[in-house]
């Protein structure tokens, strides 16, 4: 793909023009980041410790922003991502998101229990 055909690709592509069903999914993304979010400061507080091994030295070296820093730049990877994939595939991006994150607010819950 030549680069005239690439840029005119980006620009034909509306960013609000999203599907019901992606649209579902990004909702979802940002409430399983929020999910995790909270759900790792209170097991922090409460004592259990970061199993990521980046995330645990982000938290070493600079506090718990570092983790909400992490979380948006994979946002945003998410996003810059998305604008280079066909519309047909653009949900898998924000369910690549979701998923782990979800998976990772029931770990932490089951931790409290």
């Amino acid at each position: 793909m030549n680069h005239q055909r690439f840029s005119a690709r980006l620009r034909r592509a509306n960013w609000l023009d999203l599907g019901d069903g992606e649209r579902l999914l990004w909702y979802l993304v940002l409430l399983a980041l929020v999910g995790d979010l909270l759900t790792t400061y209170v097991g922090l507080r409460a004592g259990l410790t970061e199993t990521n091994p980046v995330a645990r030295s982000a938290l070493a070296q600079f506090g718990f922003l570092s983790l909400v820093a992490l979380k948006a730049f994979a946002v945003g990877v998410g996003l810059a991502g998305r604008r280079l994939i066909p519309r047909e595939y653009g949900a898998l991006v924000p369910a690549g998101l979701a998923l782990p994150w979800t998976l990772a607010v029931f770990v932490n819950l089951s931790l409290f229990v």
